[in-house]
C-alpha cells in the first residue's frame, strides 16, 4: 500500500513521466483530479502502481519470448559431404546463443565506415559553431571536479541581490520560490532562456511575456516541466535573516500581553506593575507610552505589551505575526464571566499561547473568587487548586495584593516555555506600533526577537526601509541598542509601518531597497488578483478534496442564548470522513469586527443567526474576504454547513448589500401608516430593493419597500449623503436609531465542476 498523500506531478516525477502524462493515465483509471496540483489519494496512488506493475509484467514476459525465440536452434544446412558449415552459416553452441564466422568481421568493417561519416559530420557541425557554450563547460568542469573530489554535487545560484536572485538551489532539483515572481527570475532560479519558460507556458495554453508575473500554482507547475521541486519563501526578505546559533543562545524575557473585559481592571494592573516594577537600579515609573514596556521581578525581566485589547492581539495574528508568549487574564471577583472575556479566551486558544488567570478586586465587599472559578471551569479553565491546568492568582490592582505571586507565576511559565533567543546576530523583531509625529517623522515601537539592533543599522519594516536615527526606551532614554525581547521606539524610516509587521536589520541599504521594491511589487500584484478569502462555504468541498483543510471552523453569533446554543450543538456534529467541524466561538449579538478579525485569523466561517454585522465588520468583512452566513432558520444553516462538507452546495441566489439608511425620525401618515425619515449613510435605496431592518444589531423584519419619497415626490433612487422617507411594506414598528440595509437578490448561474 503506498504511503501518504502526495501531489500529482510528485507521483509523475517518481515514475519519471510528465504531468500531462500522470493526469491521463489517472483519467483513464477513473478518477478526475483538476490539475497536477490536486492531492493523489492512497487509492489513486495504488491504482497507478498496480498499472505500472501490470505494463512492467508484460514488458518482461515479451523480453522474455522474444529472447527464447532467438535462442531455439535453426537446421544446419548440408554443402557435400563435408561435416563444417558454410563461412557465413551461424552455428548453434552448447549454451543455446549462435556464433557467427567471418560475418563478424563484415560487420566490423561496416561499422567502421559508418562511425568515420559520423565523425566527419561532426567535425562539419562544430567548424560552422562560432563559440563555445561556456556554461555547459563549466557546467561539465563543476561536475567533473565533484565526481573528483568523491561529494555531492551542490549548486547555488547568488546573482545580484534582488529576492529571486538570492533564493538558493538548495538541491539540484529544489528551487525557493514566491509568489508573483516574473517569467525571468523564475528562468533565471532555474538556469533557463525566459524563451523556454515562456514556451513552456504557451504549451500550457497561457500566454505569457518575459515581465510578466505568474501565481504559485503557475510556478510550481512551470518548475515541476523543468525537473524542479519548488520551496516556497516564507517571507520576502528571508535570505537577509540571520540563523541563530545553538550555541550562542540565551534566555530571554517572557512577552505577555493582558486581555479580559473592559471594566474588570486591566488598566489598574497595568498601572501598578508599571509602577513599582521598574528595571533594577532605575529611579521613577515609565513615563512614556510607547504601546510595550519592560519591568523587573526577583532581578529577572519581563516585558509587557499595552494593546488596545484582543482585537490588536488577533490583528497581529492575522497578518502571521505571533509576539506574545503568556496571556494574562484579569477577571473581575465581584462580577461574573463577561461576553469580553470569553472573547479573550478565544483569542488566546485560536493562537495556541498559554493562559494565567489573574481574579481581580479580591479586596471588595461582594468579591466572591469562586464563583469566578466555577464559571471559568464551564469554559475549560480549571484551577490547578481544583485539579486543573490553569494557573489562577487573586490579586488586587489598587492595593498591591497578590501582584507579585502573579509575576512568579509569570515567570515559572515562561521557565517552562524554556524561551531563548540568540543576541549575536543581526536583529529581528516585529512592529508593535507606529504613528507619524511632527518634527520626528514616522515613529514606530519595535519589539526584537532575536538578534541586536543599533543606531545607524540599515533597516527594514514592513513596506518600508531606512537606517536606524534614534533608539528611546519605554522610560524616555536614549540608548545605543537593543537585544532580544527588549521594546523602543525608533525613527529613520521612510514610511509608518502597520503593527505586526516584520522588522529586519540588514546588512546594507541597498539590499533595504530591494526588498522594500520587491514587497511593493507583491503586494500590488497581491490587490490586483486579491484572492476570494481563505476559506468559504462555497469553495471549502475543493480546499477539503486538494488536502488544504482538515477542520471547518465557525464562528456562530446569535440573538438568544438558547439560539447559539442549540447551533452550536447542531453544526458541531456534523463531520465527514475528511473534515469535521469545529466552533471556535459561539455568542448572543451582533457580528463585531472581533469576529471578523477571529475569523480572519483562523480561516473561519462566521454564522450570524437572526443578526447581522455592524458597519464596521461588514467593511472588515469585504476587506479581509471573510465569508459571513446570515440564517432565520437553523435548519437551513446545518443544511448548508453539510452540503459545504459534502460538495453539494451550490446557492443560485446571494445577497448583495447595496445600502443602508439610519433612521433619524418617525412621521404617522394617515392611510399610510409609519414612515421613517431617514438619512442614507452608504451606498443608495432604490424602490425595488429588499430591505431588513436592524435594532441594536439585531433583524426584526425583513421585507419590502412600500414608499420612498424625496421631500414630497415618490422617488426611484436616493444615493449616500441624502435624506429621505422610507415605508415598509406591512411593518409600522419603527423607531428612531433603527438601521435600514437594502439589498438584492443576484442570481449565479450553476456551474460543473470535476
Amino acid at each position: 500500500m503506498p504511503g501518504k498523500s502526495k501531489r500529482i506531478y510528485e507521483l509523475a516525477k517518481e515514475y519519471k513521466i510528465s504531468s500531462n502524462a500522470m493526469l491521463t493515465i489517472l483519467n483513464e483509471l477513473g478518477f478526475q483530479p483538476k490539475s497536477h496540483m490536486s492531492v493523489a489519494t492512497p487509492e489513486m496512488m495504488q491504482k497507478v502502481e498496480q498499472k505500472f506493475a501490470a505494463e512492467k509484467q508484460e514488458a518482461k514476459k515479451d523480453m522474455k519470448q522474444k529472447t527464447q525465440a532467438k535462442a531455439q536452434p535453426q537446421p544446419q544446412q548440408q554443402q557435400g559431404s563435408s561435416e563444417e558449415p558454410a563461412a557465413d552459416a551461424p552455428v548453434v553452441t552448447s549454451s543455446g546463443g549462435i556464433k557467427v564466422k567471418d560475418s563478424t568481421d563484415k560487420l566490423s568493417s561496416v561499422l567502421r565506415r559508418i562511425e568515420k561519416k559520423k565523425k566527419k559530420k561532426e567535425r562539419r557541425r562544430k567548424k560552422g559553431r562560432r563559440e563555445v557554450d561556456k556554461s555547459e563547460v563549466q557546467k561539465s568542469f563543476k561536475a567533473t571536479m565533484a565526481g573528483i573530489s568523491g561529494g555531492k554535487q551542490r549548486r547555488k545560484y547568488r546573482r545580484g541581490h534582488g529576492d529571486a536572485e538570492h533564493a538558493d538551489v538548495i538541491d539540484d532539483n529544489i528551487i525557493e520560490v514566491n509568489e508573483y515572481m516574473s517569467v525571468a527570475e523564475l528562468a533565471r532560479l532555474m538556469g533557463v532562456k525566459p524563451v523556454d519558460v515562456i514556451g513552456k507556458l504557451m504549451g500550457m495554453g497561457a500566454m505569457a511575456t518575459i515581465n510578466q508575473r505568474l501565481d504559485m500554482d503557475t510556478i510550481q507547475m512551470v518548475a515541476s516541466e523543468f525537473g524542479f521541486e519548488t520551496k516556497e519563501m516564507a517571507d520576502i526578505g528571508e535570505h537577509a535573516r540571520e540563523e541563530e546559533q545553538e550555541e550562542h543562545l540565551e534566555e530571554r524575557a517572557p512577552v505577555v500581553t493582558v486581555m479580559g473585559h473592559v471594566d474588570h481592571g486591566k488598566t489598574s494592573l497595568l498601572d501598578y506593575i508599571r509602577k513599582t516594577n521598574v528595571v533594577a537600579g532605575e529611579a521613577g515609573a515609565i513615563t512614556q507610552h510607547i504601546g510595550a514596556y519592560e519591568v523587573t521581578h526577583n532581578d529577572q525581566r519581563i516585558v509587557f505589551l499595552d494593546t488596545p485589547g484582543h482585537e490588536a492581539f488577533t490583528a497581529m495574528r492575522a497578518r502571521g505575526t505571533q509576539i506574545t508568549d503568556i496571556v494574562i487574564l484579569v477577571v473581575a471577583a465581584d462580577e461574573s464571566v463577561m461576553p469580553q472575556t470569553r472573547e479573550a479566551i478565544d483569542h488566546a486558544r485560536a493562537a495556541g499561547v498559554p493562559i494565567i488567570v489573574a481574579i481581580n478586586k479580591i479586596d471588595k465587599p461582594n468579591a466572591n473568587p469562586d464563583n469566578v472559578r466555577t464559571q471559568l471551569s464551564q469554559l475549560n479553565l480549571l484551577d490547578e487548586e481544583w485539579g486543573g491546568k490553569t494557573i489562577m492568582v487573586e490579586v488586587s490592582a489598587k492595593s498591591g495584593i497578590g501582584i507579585d505571586k502573579l509575576l512568579d507565576m509569570v515567570l515559572l511559565q515562561s521557565e517552562l516555555l524554556e524561551l531563548k533567543a540568540d543576541p549575536s546576530i543581526r536583529g529581528q523583531g516585529v512592529i508593535v506600533d507606529s504613528r507619524l509625529e511632527r518634527g520626528r517623522g514616522p515613529v514606530a515601537t519595535v519589539l526584537i526577537q532575536r538578534g541586536t539592533c543599533s543606531i545607524g543599522d540599515p533597516i527594514v519594516a514592513g513596506m518600508y526601509s531606512g537606517r536606524v536615527r534614534t533608539l528611546i526606551d519605554d522610560r524616555e532614554r536614549k540608548i545605543d541598542e537593543i537585544g532580544p525581547s527588549t521594546p523602543a521606539q525608533i525613527t529613520g524610516l521612510s514610511g509608518v509601518p502597520q503593527a505586526g509587521d516584520s522588522f529586519l536589520v540588514v546588512h546594507d541599504d541597498q539590499e533595504a531597497r530591494e526588498i522594500t521594491m520587491k514587497r511593493s511589487q507583491i503586494k500590488r500584484e497581491y490587490e490586483h488578483r486579491r484572492p476570494q478569502g481563505a476559506v468559504t462555504l462555497e469553495k471549502v468541498f475543493d480546499q477539503i478534496r486538494e488536502g488544504q483543510i482538515k477542520e471547518l471552523r465557525l464562528i456562530i453569533k446569535g440573538d438568544v442564548d438558547g439560539s447559539v446554543e442549540v447551533l452550536s450543538d447542531t453544526l458541531g456534529k456534523i463531520a465527514t470522513e475528511e473534515v469535521k467541524t469545529n466552533i471556535i466561538r459561539s455568542g448572543v449579538g451582533a457580528v463585531t469586527e472581533s469576529d471578523v478579525l477571529l475569523a480572519a485569523a483562523s480561516d473561519a466561517v462566521i454564522i450570524g443567526f437572526q443578526v447581522a454585522p455592524d458597519v464596521r465588520a461588514r467593511e472588515l468583512a469585504r476587506t479581509e474576504k471573510v465569508d459571513v452566513r446570515q440564517y432565520s432558520v437553523i435548519y437551513e444553516a446545518e443544511n448548508d454547513v453539510r452540503k459545504a462538507l459534502e460538495g453539494l452546495l451550490s446557492p443560485d441566489v446571494s445577497e448583495n448589500l447595496v445600502g443602508m439608511a439610519e433612521v433619524r425620525d418617525t412621521f404617522r401618515v394617515p392611510r399610510v401608516g409609519v414612515i421613517a425619515g431617514c438619512y442614507i449613510k452608504e451606498g443608495r435605496i432604490n424602490r425595488k430593493d429588499k430591505v431588513r431592518l436592524l435594532r441594536d444589531g439585531k433583524v426584526v423584519y425583513q421585507g419590502n419597500i412600500g414608499s420612498l419619497r424625496r421631500f414630497k415626490e415618490d422617488a426611484r433612487e436616493v444615493k449616500e449623503g441624502y435624506e429621505c422617507g422610507i415605508g415598509i411594506e406591512n411593518f409600522q414598528d419603527i423607531k428612531v436609531g433603527d438601521v435600514i440595509e437594502a439589498y438584492e437578490l443576484v442570481e449565479v448561474a450553476r456551474t460543473l465542476q470535476s
